[in-house]
Parts: C-alpha cells; structure tokens; sequence
C-alpha cells in the first residue's frame, strides 16, 4: 500500500507535517468596487462585476458579517477589490477577526501602524512600457518607494508574453528593493492586441521561470511543478477547466459530479450578499484561465492524487509550501 511515509524520507515527512495541519480555509471579499486605476485585462471590470452590487457603508454591518463568516469557518480572508486601500476601516474590520491578506495596486500605502502584520500583495504588470499600456502608469515606481523593505509585502507579477525574456529584470528590481516576488500569467480577459499567449511562448516561459527559480530563490517564491501546471494547464494528465476548478463559489457550483474543491469557499461582492461565480471572472472561459491561485488550490485540493510516486507528493509539498509563505502561514 502506497502511503505519505512511504514515499518521503524523514527530511520530505516533516516538512510535509508542517504544512499538513494548516487547515485553510479561504474566501475572497470585494471590499469596494471603486478603483484608482483602470487596467486593461482586470477581470473585475471585464466583467462588469463592479456593477454587480452597491457597496455596504455600513461598517457595523461588515463586522456582523465578518464574525458570521468566521463561524462558517473561514481562517483566511483574501481582500480584493476595485482597490481595498480605499477603504480601510473595512480592511481593518476583517485584520482585527481573522488573517488577513490584502491585494492592492500600491498606490495608496496601507498604513504599518494600524496593519503592522498584515500581508500585502502588490499588483504587478510588467516592465514600465507594459504597465503604461496595460494600466496607464508605471506603477511599480510608487508602489515600490511605499513597501520598500516590508517584510510582509510581495509582488505579484502577472506576466504577459512580451516580458519572455525580461523577467530576470523585473526580479532583479523587486530584489533591489527589499520584496519578495511571485508570478502569474495573464488571462488577458479584454482582448487586448498582442497579449495572448501561444503554445510556443508558454513551453518558453516555463523554461525562464524555472531558470529565474534557481537563480533567485532568495525572492523569487514559486515552485517549477507551479510553473509546469500553470503554463500547461494540465496535472496528472488531466487538463484545467470548469469541470476541475476548485475556486467556485460553494452556493453557486451545482457541477455534478463535484470535483476536489476548497472547503466552504465563496467569493462576496462588496454588498455582503451578491456572489460571484469563482475567484475571478463571471465571463472567463475557464479554459484559458490563468490565475496563479486557481492553479495553486487545484494542486493542493488534489493531495491525494499526488500520492502515487515520491516525485508527485514532493511536488505537491512545494506547491503547498509556496501557497503557505503567500499567505503567512509559515515563513519565508
């Protein structure tokens, strides 16, 4: 019989331990549906989920919704937006409950006083040309003076096809200062004219990250059977889509048969009733889906799958690792 202890040695079994008693349990808030910027290719407005549901300004309401979420079992609250910065004492309702990361663009710097430990994940769309184009400004050069040094900061660079080949820069960049980087691809979701990706430029860039992974593991936070599955779209012979996600919204996913999914997950617009389908666009085609999370949890939802040679459940730790040092569950 092909167990965990069978295949891993006493260093591999209790790295696998650490993260095996973690018990996530995540959902996805829109904390807003204002935005200071607005990007070619953000799935939020693509969709037009920012008119899905009005706002609640109401703080005392989030906080009664906040505490019941956490009775529903959620640990972790992902903070998403429009742009969460716009609206802090909001942020500061969920940081006083539950863990809390919160994404943003890093325009408006999430005062360190009032969130001394809370996770920042900083929106990152590639070398300066391609975030003027993409998203009006360079970003990078005011997002980068704001969270210079952070210890609970990281980039997440979503990587388009034209930066093949310039990645190394852009690490090199958040290297110098001070942060932590971790990459996605883009699902370029408005169509935007020389964003898409071919088959060649993928094979292409899975080669570089993994050359980027070796060469700056030190910042770069990323694992190559990430980079095999998210360039592919494939695992263990099985390709990603609808039928595979994970990230559906629990009362929404009346898929049959159910596949492996995160436990109790539900992405809430910013009026705390509406819910939106998955952990990104209402009108994605899931095949081309590319985000870095919804590839993360189809590793990890999928544990038992790995558990077949030494190689596939090592493979699995990894991912799992690096999901955990994202969100602050183990340390870098």
């Amino acid at each position: 019989m092909i167990t965990v202890s069978s295949l891993l040695d006493d260093s591999w079994y209790e790295r696998y331990k650490s993260i095996s008693k973690l018990n996530i349990r995540s959902s996805i808030y829109d904390v807003t549906n204002r935005c200071n910027l607005r990007c070619k290719g953000c799935f939020f407005f693509s969709s037009d989920e920012h008119k899905a549901a009005k706002d609640e300004k109401n703080i005392t309401k989030w906080e009664q919704f906040i505490d019941k979420e956490i009775e529903r079992g959620v640990n972790m609250a992902i903070l998403i937006g429009g742009e969460p910065a716009l609206e802090l004492d909001r942020v500061e309702a969920f940081y006083k409950r539950v863990l809390t990361m919160c994404a943003t663009n890093g325009l408006i710097k999430v005062p360190r006083d009032r969130f001394p430990d809370m996770m920042v994940g900083l929106s990152l769309w590639g070398d300066e040309e391609d975030e003027k184009t993409l998203r009006g400004k360079d970003t990078f050069a005011i997002s980068s003076k704001n969270y210079e040094g952070d210890p609970n900061c990281y980039y997440l660079y979503t990587m388009t096809p034209k930066q093949i080949g310039h990645t190394e820069k852009i690490i090199k960049k958040v290297r110098d200062v001070g942060l932590k980087i971790h990459i996605q691809l883009l699902s370029n979701d408005e169509d935007v004219n020389g964003f898409h990706w071919k088959e060649e430029e993928l094979e292409d860039v899975r080669n570089e990250l993994d050359t980027m992974l070796d060469a700056y593991s030190d910042c770069y936070i990323s694992a190559k059977y990430y980079h095999k599955v998210l360039t592919s779209g494939k695992m263990l012979g099985r390709s990603f889509g609808w039928n595979e996600c994970p990230s559906v919204t629990l009362p929404l996913d009346t898929r049959d048969p159910q596949p492996k999914r995160l436990t109790n997950f539900i992405r809430w617009a910013a009026d705390l009733e509406t819910m939106h389908r998955c952990c990104t666009s209402e009108t994605r085609d899931c095949s081309t889906c590319k985000d870095g999370a919804a590839t993360m949890s189809w590793i990890m939802v999928n544990k038992r799958a790995h558990i077949r040679t030494t190689e596939d459940l090592q493979n699995w730790i990894e991912v799992y690792e690096m999901f955990a040092k994202l969100y602050r569950f183990i340390p870098w």
